[in-house]
């Protein structure tokens, strides 16, 4: 288990009628009802001497001193229990030791507990059930039941968490994480990592056209989320289920390994742009919103603007043109400025010529002036 910080806590659980219905009012406590706890402490007197003093019941004036066991509470608290009457002498007040009135109305959240049956956080069938109620036939080998992911996330975290999986596999995380959303209206989101493990040959999966285990939960994830609103039309109109793939590689940016001085005329023509000739303007995009630190799972939308192809991010707050054929002109830049994005980014081989990338940012200037202008 790792924590960013020691300020993590587990959750306590919701209450639940069985729990309340441990609180009883035999004294007819104003307060309402409670249960005792005891006053022993598990601890002997010889391991804390400092909860050993003499106790006297106010009723019968007897006193008793700790024997097998220290007290739960301090001298100190004694006193201040006793005044505040939240010390149970017995049914006719007799009790040489007293229980501790805990009252239903300040009662927290449930304690987790640290055995989960089967009952409580399910098991590997249910979570092969889970799997076989998506798909036809068996394509991943003993997946942990949603039930139990679902507990865990209770335990550990809020309603608007970012929950990471590093080890994700057939993605169960990913679906435990939206079927709970559904249920309590939580805006819990998931970041899903699964290297691209090859599925056996001989496997369903493989049969079935899943060529490696990414296959399978992002397949996994688009089902579940279309099968937990279709199930739940009531409550899930506002679920999000939707959810972008992303895979790891290098920079977008062509390597540089020449100096100045070994650079010779024939291989200016092969270093005019900078960026690898295999890269899309979605790789791009996703370059400009990493190194920006915008979130990566924000809304982007296309857009056509003087016939240039154009992202945009989270409506309004960034602008990305990619073309790469010279086709970025002053009269296009104007039209774009008029949006008044919060940042507009452009690739360098897209500009018509010099002039316009000059220019460029007195444009933006001058129709937008808050607007970040960047080329890369």
């Amino acid at each position: 288990m790792y924590a960013k910080s020691d300020n993590f806590l587990v959750n306590l659980l919701p209450r639940t009628d069985e729990a309340d219905g441990r609180y009883t009012n035999p004294d007819k406590d104003s307060r309402g009802a409670w249960k005792g706890s005891s006053f022993l402490n598990p601890a002997t007197p010889q391991k804390r001497p400092n909860l050993c003093y003499p106790i006297e019941n106010p009723n019968t004036s007897t006193i008793t001193n700790p024997t097998t066991n220290a007290w739960r509470r301090s001298k100190e608290e004694f006193r201040r229990l006793q005044e505040d009457n939240k010390l149970y002498w017995g049914i006719n007040g007799t009790q040489p030791v007293p229980s501790i009135k805990m009252f239903l109305s300040e009662a927290r959240g449930l304690t987790p507990i640290n055995f989960w049956a089967h009952d409580y956080a399910g098991n590997t069938d249910e979570g092969t059930s889970d799997l076989a109620n998506l798909f036809d036939g068996k394509l991943f080998d003993n997946p942990k039941p949603v039930k139990l992911i679902k507990r865990v996330i209770e335990h550990s975290c809020d309603k608007n968490s970012l929950i990471l999986d590093f080890f994700s596999g057939s993605s169960t995380t990913a679906h435990g994480i939206m079927q709970l959303n559904s249920e309590d209206n939580g805006n819990r989101k998931f970041i899903m990592v699964q290297l691209p493990e090859v599925c056996d040959e001989k496997s369903e999966a493989y049969k079935a056209g899943y060529n490696i285990i990414p296959d399978i939960s992002k397949e996994r994830i688009r089902r579940a989320g279309e099968k937990i609103k279709e199930d739940n039309p009531d409550t899930t109109a506002n679920l999000d289920i939707g959810f972008r793939v992303l895979k790891v590689d290098s920079s977008n940016m062509a390597d540089v390994y020449y100096t100045p001085d070994a650079i010779e005329q024939n291989m200016l023509a092969k270093m005019s742009d900078n960026i690898k000739a295999d890269r899309s303007a979605e790789d791009l995009l996703f370059q400009v919103l990493l190194d920006w630190g915008v979130d990566l799972s924000l809304p982007i939308e296309k857009e056509m603007i003087a016939d240039q192809e154009v992202f945009f991010v989270d409506g309004n707050a960034l602008a990305a043109c990619f073309v790469n054929t010279g086709e970025i002109t002053e009269e296009f830049v104007k039209e774009l400025a008029k949006c008044e994005p919060l940042r507009a980014v452009f690739r360098d081989a897209g500009y018509s010529d010099s002039s316009v990338k000059i220019n460029v940012e007195q444009i933006f200037r001058l129709i937008s002036p808050h607007t970040d202008v960047k080329t890369i």
